[in-house]
């Protein structure tokens, strides 16, 4: 079993429109933007990264709004629902902050016991605010929602699936324990971890499957704390018979990648470098940042790619 990952680092999304995907979380969400950059591999598309004041591995969502793209479609074989954790007592200050800005499918329901909220983003994608009273992260302070009332970072997430022993047996490798089921759920949970690590899984046998598209989370990342730590992990899963991808250098992390049993793509991620490695603390998110294979492209994407009013 490995014991180098820590929880969530980031979970990675589509949205079809860059301005209305940054006002829904910086401005209702009340997350910091720390970074607007692009798509490594479709340089013409933003990628915009929001979480803590510093992104914080187990706080950042991340997205790649591709103009014109068609609707996802909800399903198996991909994540259903990404969940944040916020303060106990926090919801109904939730709820009426989220109706107050038009947000649809708001819905409160407890599961395992924990109050949550949940909702839909501005694509249709699911998720949910859940109560944490122990949590002791610390929210962006300097966003619309009040500090005690703020987003702490992710919860965890839901993974919908037709059949979910493998992915279980695969989480279980990763660090994961069964906490408890319930229904056609699933509970596993990271001991330890950084508050960013309860994962249920969802068994819908006769569930149509998932379309990607926008409102589709396209990856969920897993954090460990360096390089040397992801080596260890790389290895132990090729040697239980994953096809992992080398690592590759993301900036603000190095990354490799594998495809669960279940269809959904896993990443895992290092804490470091970190998001301030090309900005400072103050100013993240600010400026658009380019990879070095793209920096020839400045001009060009400067003028073709989507102002994003903050």
């Amino acid at each position: 079993m490995l014991t180098q990952i820590r929880g969530l680092h980031h979970v990675t999304s589509m949205a079809a429109d860059a301005q209305e995907n940054n006002a829904f979380f910086t401005k209702v969400l009340g997350l910091r933007r720390v970074k607007k950059t692009v798509n490594f591999d479709a340089p013409d598309v933003y990628h915009l990264y929001y979480g803590d004041e510093t992104g914080t591995p187990g706080s950042v969502m991340t997205y790649f709004p591709f103009p014109h793209i068609v609707k996802g479609r909800p399903g198996t074989g991909a994540v259903s629902e990404t969940a944040f954790a916020v303060p106990e007592e926090s919801l109904d200050d939730w709820r009426d902050r989220l109706a107050g800005a038009g947000v649809g499918g708001i819905e409160e329901t407890r599961r395992f016991g924990e109050k949550r909220l949940r909702f839909l983003g501005p694509d249709g994608e699911g998720f949910a605010l859940a109560e944490a009273p122990d949590d002791t992260r610390a929210p962006w302070p300097g966003g619309p929602v009040p500090v005690d009332k703020g987003i702490r970072g992710f919860r965890g997430m839901t993974m919908r699936l037709r059949d979910g022993v493998a992915t279980a047996e695969l989480l279980t490798f990763m660090g994961y324990r069964e906490v408890a089921g319930e229904g056609a759920l699933l509970w596993l949970a990271l001991d330890g971890g950084n508050g960013a690590d309860v994962i249920d899984l969802e068994v819908l046998p006769d569930a149509q499957p998932a379309r990607e598209g926008a409102g589709s989370v396209h990856h969920v990342a897993f954090a460990v704390e360096n390089r040397a730590a992801q080596a260890d992990v790389r290895k132990a899963l090729l040697e239980a018979g994953a096809h992992v991808t080398p690592a590759i250098d993301r900036d603000y992390f190095w990354a490799i990648y594998l495809r669960t049993p279940g269809g959904v793509l896993f990443e895992i991620a290092t804490n470091e470098p970190g998001f301030d490695r090309d900005e400072d603390v103050a100013h993240l998110g600010e400026a658009l940042k380019l990879p070095d294979q793209h920096a020839h492209l400045r001009d060009r994407l400067e003028r073709s790619l989507p102002a994003i009013a903050d």
